[in-house]
């Protein structure tokens, strides 16, 4: 029987400094409505995949979250059959932390975006709107602009004249990019936490030349009437740069002064032995230089994006954290920014990628003892028409592209899919990773789907072998999005509204915590 814990119980865990993972069973589109600070999303759907690598330690303490509608249950469960000995569930969920007049928050990567806000005030970080940096533009001023999201995002909006350098390269990449200490770097995101920590990152770094965010990135751009670019691809030069070796010096420098400390492969493996600790490993380098080689047991985290989205990678308060890179400085620029977002001990790795290395992607794989049986077909037999296709990626991935007649899904929800499917025609089942298919075509077993097999090689394969692919970006339409928290760009309509609301939701974000009480930003 799972333990049930009230929100009071909870709240002075939070507070009892020992080691906790609060996690959403919610799909994230329901997470992003209404969650509690610290809690994860872990959705349902994925719960299997999941948990393993925000849990380093099964019998770290768990509870289990969601909207008051029973899913935390089920999720309890599924982290039990995964060897976690220490779950409980929080009774009535976030209705019930409510009531108990706790604070509830929206929107995704909470405690990241809040402590882009909170570093915006400490550091008094300068910053320029869209209307300014035109003009300077239009003046032909000594400007270098540079996009510090992934190159996904900079490949679909970009600032005209911006270069992508992703948040963890600015300090290492931009000191050997400028020719003239009188170059003005201006540091855009989307909208606010990458550009104010980007710039940020290039002021603790030392760097001599003025630095200034652009205040609410390419929204702001756009919402002041600007076009941002579509299909641009310019980014740093690859490779170690020339002065890499002063450049790990600055950002030693910055990391050692908030209280990060250093460890060697050793240290690393007495961290991980020692029970009653979690440890995660991560490495921030960009995922190719990962995929080219990375220390056994590690995970691919490249750092702007960890500091912007934490939760994706880590789940427990109080836990260690590990950052590994080739030469330094990126991963002390990245565990500077975790130490001061609290609630971890952060160290760097001095020697992570010193003898034998991994090579490719590292994707989670569910244990053999949790694999369905389920037969596997070929692209060739889907394409015969004979079979019905359920979709399990992302909505907004589905929109992109899918089997033309597939029915997306959510592979907990598929009750929902039942009345769609064809009577008397066996259905396969699409997925980005085999063992999510597998795992819905379970579901559909157990629903009463007689014939259910799982498509070799997911959408993909389909692509690769040459047939065609359909989109649309009302299929599913927003409010069927359950799995997505909506960014304003992928909505349909009010586009312009939804910026504009999130942006003074980013900008209120500090008054939340304050509310709140339980982030611990700068204490370190």
């Amino acid at each position: 029987m799972t333990a049930r814990i009230a929100p009071a119980t909870l709240k002075a865990w939070l507070r009892d400094g020992g080691e906790l993972a609060i996690l959403d069973a919610r799909e994230e589109g329901e997470f992003g409505a209404s969650h509690l600070f610290w809690a994860v999303p872990c959705p349902l759907s994925q719960a299997e995949l999941r948990a393993p690598g925000l849990l380093p330690r099964r019998d770290v303490r768990v509870v289990c979250t969601d909207g008051g509608a029973g899913h935390a249950e089920r999720l309890a469960t599924v982290l039990q059959s995964l060897g976690c000995a220490d779950v409980a569930v929080l009774e009535g969920g976030t209705p019930a932390w409510q009531a108990a007049g706790y604070e509830l928050f929206s929107g995704v990567n909470v405690p990241s975006k809040a402590f882009g806000e909170w570093v915006e005030h400490h550091y008094e970080t300068p910053s320029v709107d869209a209307t300014e940096l035109a003009a300077m533009q239009a003046a032909g001023e000594d400007l270098l602009v540079v996009d510090s999201r992934p190159m996904a995002e900079f490949h679909a909006m970009s600032i005209p004249g911006a270069i992508d350098v992703p948040g963890a390269e600015l300090a290492y990449r931009v000191p050997g990019m400028l020719a003239r200490p009188s170059t003005t770097v201006v540091v855009n995101c989307a909208g606010r936490t990458r550009s104010i920590l980007g710039a940020e990152s290039l002021r603790r770094a030392g760097l001599p030349n003025r630095v200034v965010a652009l205040r609410n990135g390419t929204m702001g751009w756009e919402l002041a009437g600007f076009t941002c670019n579509r299909g641009r691809e310019e980014r740093y030069a690859a490779g170690t740069p020339a002065d890499a070796a002063e450049t790990l010096l600055r950002a030693r420098r910055f990391a050692e002064g908030v209280g990060v400390r250093w460890t060697d492969r050793a240290g690393l493996t007495a961290m991980q032995a020692e029970a009653g600790r979690s440890t995660y490993l991560l490495d921030v380098r960009d995922p190719a230089e990962f995929a080219a080689g990375h220390l056994p047991g590690s995970a691919s985290a490249p750092g702007g994006q960890l500091v912007q989205a934490t939760d994706g990678w880590v789940a427990v308060r109080g836990a260690r954290i590990v950052l590994v890179d080739d030469t330094g400085t990126r991963a002390a620029m990245t565990a500077g920014w975790l130490r001061q977002l609290g609630g971890w001990e952060v160290f760097v790795l001095s020697d992570g990628l010193q003898g034998k290395l991994e090579t490719g992607a590292v994707t989670p794989r569910l244990p053999d003892a949790l694999r369905p049986d389920i037969p596997r077909v070929a692209p060739d037999a889907v394409r015969a028409g004979a079979v019905a296709v359920v979709d399990l990626a992302r909505s907004l991935a589905f929109r992109a592209g899918h089997i033309p007649g597939a029915i997306w899904g959510v592979r907990t929800r598929l009750d929902a899919v039942l009345p769609r499917l064809p009577a008397g025609r066996p259905v396969v089942v699409a997925a980005p990773s085999p063992d999510l298919a597998a795992l819905g075509a379970a579901e559909l077993r157990g629903l009463g789907v007689a014939e259910v097999a799982v498509l070799e090689g997911g959408t993909a394969a389909w692509q690769a072998a040459g047939f065609p692919l359909e989109s649309g970006r009302t299929d599913p339409p927003d409010e069927a999005c359950i799995d997505a928290y909506l960014r304003p760009y992928d909505r349909n309509s009010g586009v312009e509204d939804a910026m504009r609301a999130y942006l003074a939701w980013e900008i209120d974000l500090v008054h939340a915590v304050e509310r709140d009480g339980d982030a611990p930003f700068g204490a370190w």
